[in-house]
């Protein structure tokens, strides 16, 4: 996240494109070793910073559906603000 919060911009493989949820959304990648779990924050890159839309410990390949609802809803709330 500092990265990010510097203006860093992530690729493969601490970051991926989520084009499902919406442009300029991510997958940040986050392995903890201590309690042996992957996690994964979406967030959405805005033009006055970035918005945190869910964050949630991997336990499959495909993103379960209910995650990227959550994160569509928020996303359109968070974009009614920042986009004029």
């Amino acid at each position: 996240m500092r990265k990010l919060q510097r203006g860093e911009t992530l690729s493969m493989p601490e970051s991926r494109p989520m084009p499902t949820i919406g442009t300029r959304c991510h997958e940040l990648r986050i392995d903890d070793i201590a309690q042996k779990k992957e996690w994964r924050i979406i967030y959405y890159g805005g033009s006055l910073g970035i918005a945190l839309l869910e964050v949630f410990a991997k336990t499959t390949r495909k993103t379960p559906d209910d995650v990227i609802r959550t994160c569509k809803r928020r996303l359109a709330d968070f974009k009614a603000k920042d986009e004029p």
